[in-house]
């Protein structure tokens, strides 16, 4: 009788191990389902899309709507869908819902949409005839644009011929930063809004009376913008709200938030009374309209990148950079640049009550 040997291949598949002791539970992994499935239709996923990117990080069904044929009730439901996962959370103001990301949601969905949404167009072999997440100037002129003319009606104290080279130069100026930023139309509209408010705050008329009744207004500025000015920010806002102007940029901003210090900046817009940290989280250039509208400039390892301009308040924190410390490291960092966020809103809004 022959016998039968198994073959070396054979031999190698014997489990060493149950698949049990490495697979994700069956709890999390119906959680983790459960998400996935609400998230799998085109027409929500780019609902949630317009929700992130939004100025104020919010949306109601009448904004949504825009996005495609379908009626108010349809969006309607399909918010519902994406609210009942825990995705989305919703408010009523009056007659009107307003929809905002979850704050334990926050980090995911932006991975989903500025990592996995570009990666899973890479791999697709006829991603070849799909349009490019990140076109050109030459492309995108046109809803540049539109851009430049919806702004321009929101800030009509500013020349058409101005709004229009803040839009372009910001643009650019987003693009530079690397990276591949799934959204880089609605960052555009988001930073050149913010500069047009600078550009009208620095040029307008402003008497001794109306200047002492305007908030005061904020820059912090890093290498990056990627961790310790964001931060400042964050916490600024945090504590002050509204009133204080809050802005935050980088002498040579990187392409993405630090790892070490999105969870941290998703802390503080959970904890804050508004659900909005105050300032999109993106790294954004240095600009001479931030520096000119500020009253306070506040440096943090960025050398003399910032132009010093007289009548602004000047400081420079040394204070540690998160970019490669631990999660503990990154935590003292923020707990000083809290220390000093204190001290300044100390000085700025004396009858503020700051929480211990």
């Amino acid at each position: 009788m022959t016998t039968l040997t198994p073959a070396p291949d054979d031999a190698a598949c014997a489990p060493r191990h149950t698949a049990a002791d490495h697979a994700i539970g069956t709890d999390a992994a119906d959680a983790v389902a459960t998400a996935l499935k609400a998230l799998a239709d085109p027409l929500r996923l780019r609902m949630l899309s317009a929700v992130v990117t939004s100025p104020d990080g919010q949306a109601c069904v009448c904004d949504l709507a825009e996005l495609t044929d379908v009626s108010q009730p349809t969006v309607s439901h399909h918010l519902k869908v994406l609210r009942d996962v825990g995705i989305l959370t919703s408010q009523r103001r009056g007659t009107w819902v307003w929809y905002r990301v979850a704050p334990a949601y926050r980090g995911a969905v932006t991975t989903l949409l500025d990592r996995f949404a570009p990666a899973a167009l890479a791999v697709d072999p006829d991603a070849g005839s799909r349009p490019t997440l990140m076109t050109g100037l030459t492309d995108v002129d046109p809803a540049l644009d539109r851009l430049a003319d919806s702004l321009a009606a929101r800030h009509p104290d500013v020349p058409a011929g101005e709004v229009r080279r803040i839009v372009r130069e910001s643009y650019t100026g987003l693009a530079r930063r690397g990276g591949m930023p799934l959204h880089l139309l609605a960052l555009t509209e988001h930073f050149a809004g913010q500069r047009l408010a600078d550009v009208e705050r620095a040029t307008g008329d402003h008497g001794p009376q109306s200047a002492a009744a305007r908030p005061p207004q904020v820059l912090f500025v890093c290498v990056g913008n990627a961790g310790r000015s964001q931060l400042a920010a964050a916490l600024l806002h945090r504590y002050a709200g509204t009133r204080v102007v809050v802005r935050s940029a980088g002498s040579m901003p990187a392409a993405d938030v630090h790892d070490t210090v999105r969870p941290l900046l998703a802390e503080l817009a959970g904890a804050s009374d508004s659900g909005d940290d105050g300032t999109a989280i993106f790294p954004k250039p240095l600009t001479d309209d931030a520096v000119r509208a500020a009253d306070v400039v506040v440096t943090m390892g960025c050398g003399d990148a910032c132009p010093v301009l007289p009548g602004k308040r000047y400081e420079d924190w040394v204070v540690g950079d998160p970019a490669l410390a631990s999660d503990q490291g990154a935590r003292a960092i923020r707990d000083e640049i809290d220390r000093r966020v204190r001290a300044l809103l100390a000085d700025l809004l004396p009858d503020l009550d700051l929480p211990n």
